[in-house]
């Protein structure tokens, strides 16, 4: 057998074994505790009141803030490939990413001005 199948059947065990050790020594020594019935119910920030039902609507200002968050998101996602491969694209790289980080700061200074980002 080669030293890399080795080296790949290792890590295979290890990524099962381990998880399968973590949780029979939880349960070991963790015991078993039941609780009242709030123990079921899901946990959101805290047990909260219900407001309303699910029909009601909800404020834009959510949505744009998603929308908001996701452009910027992906700004990143962009950002990452040209910094590993910084030296390999040279001058014409960096101009290229000013370029765009530039029009993205326009882009926020105008989301800016515009109040989008004010929850009045």
């Amino acid at each position: 057998m080669s030293e890399n199948a080795l080296a790949m059947i290792t890590v295979l065990f290890l990524a099962l074994a381990v998880p399968l050790v973590i949780v029979v020594i939880s349960r070991v020594l963790g015991g078993s505790h039941p609780g009242s019935a709030s123990k079921w119910l899901p946990y959101e920030s805290g047990i909260m009141q219900t407001v309303g039902t699910a029909e009601d609507r909800v404020s834009i200002k959510f949505y744009l803030t998603a929308i908001i968050f996701i452009i910027f998101d992906v700004e990143a996602v962009f950002l990452y490939p040209w910094a590993v491969n910084f030296r390999h694209l040279g001058m014409n790289g960096l101009f290229e990413m000013l370029l765009f980080l530039t029009v993205l700061l326009a882009g926020f200074v105008y989301i800016w001005k515009k109040g989008a980002l004010k929850w009045d």
